[in-house]
């Protein structure tokens, strides 16, 4: 089983096993990321091992500052403006790869881009003291509900893995959100943490989105982020032995009855819902309900990024293509 150890204890053990081509869990602002060394093409693979993920889903490389950034990718004027306005925090960005930049193939699934984030705290601190890139997608099974603990990480890999940092419940709780730079304009891949709206306003442009071709980025499969019960999204109304994930202060019908219920955010609080969402599903599903319903989540701001991640999870779980 997987040793736990606090932050202010890790670094050294962490290392040490990034440095033997090992993997670690490991804490960041969004989510906990399952790390291995983005050159070591063991290491990636155990990533992909441990995880069970498919190797034509990539992985984001993690950088500790622009100079490890630009000597792996090259950065044009519109994602640099990006990288200098959100960096370190919750985005990521793909962009071209720069010729031998040591990053092993499995990272990258073919791909002539590469995803890249700059994390705070333990993270950007490891990642500089290794001196090297950490590939990190998220610290759980493939396709599942993303750990926002090091307790939760310790439930679903624990037995595939060495190491869990514990740096406590993460602030932001969904994943990054991914941009591509596209000429003079700017694709939204994936929403995440960093809501559109902002983003828009710190660029002066509106974002694109729709009309990505395959599998671009991480967190792009159909099916992704599940949980082992059925999700049924904006629900009105409940049925008997189904567990509720509420938002705000109107229910829907019928919720006294449910299995279970635990409200994202009473306030009706975006940011706070994100930070519960992947927690307040893995609870649910632990209940025994054979399906999770879904109120209404507003569209906007994180909204976006909250319904993307429910969509997911709702999709049909015989997926296993990469999303068109």
């Amino acid at each position: 089983m997987a040793e736990i150890l606090a932050v202010g204890e890790a670094m050294g053990r962490a290392l040490a096993l990034l440095d033997g081509g090992d993997v670690v869990a490991i804490p960041t602002e969004t989510v906990y990321g399952l790390a291995g060394d983005a050159t070591n093409g063991i290491g990636v693979a155990r990533i992909f091992e441990a995880k069970g993920r498919p190797r034509f889903n990539p992985l984001i490389a993690h950088v500790a500052d622009m100079a490890m950034a630009d000597r792996i990718a090259l950065f044009d004027p519109l994602s640099r403006k990006l990288a200098l306005a959100f960096w370190p925090g919750p985005l990521t960005l793909v962009l071209p790869q720069r010729a031998g930049n040591g990053i092993h193939p499995l990272v990258t699934a073919g791909l002539d881009t590469i995803a890249l984030r700059m994390p705070r705290g333990f993270g950007g601190d490891l990642i500089a003291r290794l001196g090297r890139p950490l590939a990190a997608p998220s610290a759980n099974s493939s396709g599942k509900i993303s750990a926002t603990t090091a307790q939760a990480v310790a439930a679903d890999l624990g037995a595939r893995i060495k190491l869990v940092v514990d740096g406590g419940a993460t602030p932001v709780g969904l994943e990054s959100t991914i941009l591509k730079a596209e000429g003079e304009h700017l694709r939204l891949l994936r929403p995440g943490g960093i809501a559109a709206e902002e983003i828009e306003a710190a660029i002066g442009m509106e974002l694109l989105r729709g009309g990505a071709a395959g599998v671009e980025a991480p967190g792009m499969l159909a099916s992704h982020y599940a949980p082992g019960a059925g999700v049924r999204l904006n629900a009105r109304s409940i049925g008997a032995g189904e567990a509720l994930l509420a938002f705000g202060g109107e229910r829907a019908e019928g919720w006294r009855g449910a299995a279970a219920f635990l409200n994202l955010s009473p306030s009706g609080d975006l940011r706070e819902a994100a930070s519960n969402l992947f927690a307040y599903m893995q609870d649910l599903d632990r209940s025994g309900a054979r399906t999770i319903v879904v109120e209404p989540i507003p569209l906007d701001g994180l909204g976006e990024a909250i319904n993307d991640r429910l969509s997911r999870a709702a999709a049909p779980r015989d997926n296993t293509q990469p999303t068109t």
